[in-house]
C-alpha cells in the first residue's frame, strides 16, 4: 500500500471535496481522483460515495480516516525520530569492562565533564566483543590472550603490590615474599572477578590458600579495612589509584612475580561512535598519567 496514496486520501477525507484537496496538495483534480481510485482498488473497498454534486465518506472511508488521524502524524515523526536516534547512536560508547573498573569509571567521570553529551553503555561479558572498547587482563603475567578482531590494542604492564597496615612488622622489610603472609587475613575481591582470580593464583604459586577475612568489590572498602589493621590485600599499581589512607603501606612482592597486563582494545562497531577512538586515547593518557604519578 502506497503511503502517498493514503496521504492523498486523508486530505480528501478532511474536506470531502476533490477540488479543495487538490489545491492543498498542488495536484490536478484528475491525478488526485486517479490516485483515490487506485487506493480503493488496492484495498478492495469503496472509500467515498457520491452525494449530490459532492462526495462523502463510506463506512470504510470513515474507519480509514480515523486510523490515519493517528498513524500519519506518527509516520511523519519517524524521520525526525530516526535522525535523533542516529545522532544519539554516534555519541554512544559501549564499554566491556572486565578489569580496572574503578580506574575506568573515574576516567569516564572526568571525560564527561568535557563531553557532557556522550553516552556510555557498560557490560561485563567475557564471551563477546560487541563493544567499542574492551578493558581486560590476561590474568597472570606472561599468558597470551586469545586473538580478537580489534582495530587497535594497547597492553600496559601493571605491578601488583601487597597493601599492609603501617604498624605491621612487614613495613620495615621494604619488600616481601608472598609466602611470608600465608597466615595473615586477606581482604580480597570476589573470586568471580578477574582480579580476584589472579590474586588467588598468586597465592597458589606461593604455596598456600589465602585466609579470606572479607570479600569486597570496592577498593575504598579494601583500604578502610586494611587501615584498621585487620588484614592485608593485593593492590594493583595504578588501576585502583593512589592509596589515600595514611595507615597503609604498599610493599613490592619479590616472590612470586606479581604483575598482570592491562589490555585496552578498540573495536569497529556499527553504528560508528564519534567518541570511541577519542575516549580510547583518553584512557591511554590516563594510564600513562597514573604510571608517572605512581
Amino acid at each position: 500500500m502506497d503511503i502517498q496514496k493514503l496521504k492523498y486520501f486523508h486530505t480528501v477525507a478532511k474536506y470531502e471535496h476533490i477540488t479543495k484537496a487538490a489545491a492543498e496538495l498542488h495536484l490536478s483534480q484528475p491525478s488526485l481522483t486517479q490516485a483515490i481510485h487506485a487506493l480503493e482498488d488496492d484495498l478492495g473497498v469503496p472509500l467515498f460515495r457520491k452525494q449530490g454534486r459532492g462526495i462523502v465518506l463510506t463506512e470504510f472511508g470513515i474507519y480509514l480516516k480515523q486510523r490515519l488521524d493517528i498513524l500519519l502524524p506518527e509516520f511523519d515523526q519517524l524521520p525526525r525520530e530516526l535522525g535523533m536516534l542516529k545522532n544519539e547512536s554516534t555519541k554512544r560508547v559501549k564499554l566491556n569492562i572486565l578489569a580496572a573498573s574503578s580506574f575506568v569509571i573515574n576516567a569516564i567521570i572526568r571525560y564527561r565533564k568535557k563531553h557532557p553529551d556522550i553516552i556510555f553503555d557498560f557490560e561485563q561479558n567475557e564471551i563477546t566483543h560487541d563493544c567499542d572498547i574492551m578493558i581486560t587482563t590476561n590474568g597472570v603475567h606472561g599468558v597470551s590472550p586469545a586473538p580478537a578482531t580489534y582495530v587497535r590494542r594497547c597492553v600496559k604492564e601493571e605491578r601488583i603490590y601487597l597493601a599492609v597496615p603501617r604498624d605491621s612488622a612487614y613495613v620495615r622489610r621494604g619488600t616481601i615474599e608472598l609466602n611470608e603472609v600465608k597466615d595473615e587475613n586477606f581482604i580480597m575481591l570476589s573470586s568471580s572477578r578477574l582480579f580476584g582470580v589472579i590474586c588467588n593464583k598468586f597465592c597458589s604459586i606461593a604455596g598456600f590458600l589465602p585466609k579470606i577475612l572479607f570479600e569486597s568489590d570496592s577498593p575504598i572498602a579494601v583500604q578502610n579495612i586494611i587501615g584498621m589493621g585487620t588484614g592485608v590485600a593485593f593492590w594493583p599499581e595504578y588501576s585502583w589509584g593512589k592509596i589515600k589512607n595514611k595507615n597503609i603501606v604498599l610493599l613490592p612482592i619479590s616472590s612470586p612475580v606479581c604483575q598482570r597486563d592491562l589490555i585496552i582494545e578498540l573495536y569497529s562497531r556499527l553504528p560508528h561512535s564519534e567518541y570511541a577512538e577519542d575516549f580510547y586515547e583518553y584512557l591511554l593518557d590516563q594510564i600513562k598519567g597514573s604510571m608517572r604519578n605512581g
